[in-house]
């Protein structure tokens, strides 16, 4: 395997592994009742249109039906790909969930 063919593999496992990333996210909104574009739109308000979020939307199963994302797995997930304003706000619709819980 030459360097370019190795470097096009790493891009497209990194690629693989971002989208999953993203369904992570996506799933844990579902979950939890909340807006997976929202939230997106609210960490990046200059981003247009996220076209993997549409694609990782479309992967997305009920709540009912999908198993538990705990929190600390999904603020995992972006931190370790460098989406810490979405990190952020996932942290404060967390804060915002569990405030609710007690009052």
């Amino acid at each position: 395997m030459n360097r370019n063919e190795m470097e096009e593999q790493f891009i497209r496992g990194y690629q693989r592994d971002e989208q999953m990333m993203i369904l992570v996210f996506a799933q844990w909104c579902v979950n939890n009742g909340l807006d997976p574009v929202a939230l997106y739109a609210e960490a990046y308000p200059d981003q247009e249109a996220n076209e993997a979020l549409k694609q990782a939307m479309e992967l997305t199963v009920p709540k009912e039906e999908a198993g538990e994302v705990p929190d600390d797995t999904v603020l995992g997930v972006l931190s370790l790909y460098g989406n810490e304003e979405l990190a952020f706000v996932v942290t404060e619709a967390i804060g915002k969930r569990k405030r609710g819980r007690r009052g």
